[in-house]
């Protein structure tokens, strides 16, 4: 593992660990949303659009934040960067208690997604930076952000199961996780934590203000496949409880129980990606997993019934589990190289999320919800295009 010439093996330890802490804090938030979002819409009588455009906002300030996080640290510093995003996720979740005015709503789901996007790209930037183009490290990362993920439906449907106001208490115990999240960014060791000095003339410092990375073919076709992935995980994220539920194919809880089910899957998956990443070229896993999700996401939209719809979840769940971050390992020397790559990389993934939530919103307002999830198929199909052509430009070398 390539470390940093100043950090011990203790210090690098204390970074997995405040990482691993937060990023599973990240996943509980990804899920916990769309999980409480049929309660949420009932208690504060929300329509369809006004439902997407919440998703939406979610992703606008990941957008926002995936690009400030990394433009930000250069001038106060990481430390100082991160404790101010993540303090947004507590004031958030707060709101979201307080008041069922949708633009307080809008408000709180846009600084719950800077809160997000600010600990994705953080995270996902040490990581590299600690073990750079390393499969294994970034999969066992977002392994930690899948079991997040795969609790927070159960933390809904514990408080939901017999009160549709319970939703609060989980939207309460997820405001006191982000404020420990605070905690624990203010006490982990950093690396690389000083601003950038006026006129400081280290060369390795001046190189953070370089766009070269943008004329590197690796690195774009990872933006696109990135893009169109994150126009479907952030629809199916948001909208598959309510997909379920007002669909009539089953019930609020057995519905939370199947997203459940797809971030176990993708749990187990990621470990799977992560160990396959050390013996296959990371071209070929992306283009093996792309044909298979799929396969399985048109299976999950024919389903009717119980049988067809765990096995589209559980084959979506396995497919998908190691796309993302196989896509940010496959670009990890560039993203190493330049530290705004990251932030451009996530800022193109947020606008996949804002557009997909907003327009299953729109077309469900107008045909059902049904029509409106079938929308996302256009985007996975776009995200196998890409990866088949990163898997062409890789044919010959997979050089990062």
């Amino acid at each position: 593992m390539e470390l940093q010439k100043n950090s011990t093996n203790n210090e690098v330890k204390k970074i997995f660990a405040g990482c691993f802490y937060t990023f599973f804090v990240n996943g509980i938030i990804a899920l916990v949303l769309g999980a409480v979002l049929p309660y949420m819409k009932e208690t504060y009588d929300l329509s369809y659009k006004v439902t997407g455009l919440l998703i939406s906002f979610h992703s606008v300030g990941n957008l926002f934040s995936s690009y400030f996080a990394g433009v930000l640290p250069l001038h106060i510093g990481k430390r100082k960067s991160i404790l101010l995003f993540t303090s947004f996720g507590v004031i958030a979740f707060a709101l979201m208690l307080v008041s069922g005015n949708p633009a307080v709503l809008l408000l709180a789901f846009t600084m719950s997604g800077i809160a997000r996007g600010a600990v994705s790209n953080f995270n996902n930037s040490i990581i590299n930076e600690i073990a750079t183009g390393k499969g294994w490290a970034l999969n066992l990362l977002h392994s930690v952000f899948a079991i997040g993920a795969f609790i927070a439906p159960f933390l809904a449907m514990l408080f939901t199961r017999n009160n549709t106001d319970g939703w609060l208490y989980a939207v309460l115990i997820v405001a006191i996780l982000c404020a420990v999240e605070v905690l624990v960014f203010g006490l982990m060791p950093i690396p690389n934590d000083k601003p950038i000095k006026k006129g400081d003339k280290n060369p390795s410092k001046k190189a953070k203000t370089d766009w070269g990375f943008l004329k590197n073919k690796y690195y774009l076709t990872a933006c696109g496949i990135m893009f169109s992935y994150m126009c479907a995980e952030q629809a199916v994220n948001g909208w598959l409880v309510t997909y379920f539920k007002d669909s009539g194919i089953m019930s609020g809880s057995w519905a939370q129980i199947m997203s459940s089910l797809l971030w176990i899957v993708i749990l187990f998956g990621r470990l799977l990606y992560g160990y396959l990443s050390n013996h296959i070229e990371k071209s070929k896993i992306l283009l093996a997993g792309s044909v298979g999700y799929l396969i399985f996401f048109v299976v999950l939209l024919l389903a009717r019934t119980t049988s067809p719809v765990v096995l589209g979840i559980i084959g979506v769940g396995f497919f998908m589990s190691g796309i993302y971050p196989t896509t940010i390992a496959s670009a990890g020397h560039v993203i190493k190289d330049y530290p705004m790559a990251l932030s451009v990389m996530l800022l193109i993934a947020g606008v996949g999320s804002i557009l997909m939530p907003s327009i299953i919103g729109a077309i469900a307002d107008s045909i059902g919800i049904i029509g409106g999830m079938s929308a996302v198929i256009v985007a996975v199909i776009i995200t196998v295009f890409f990866i088949f052509y990163n898997r062409y430009i890789y044919r010959n070398v997979d050089e990062v």
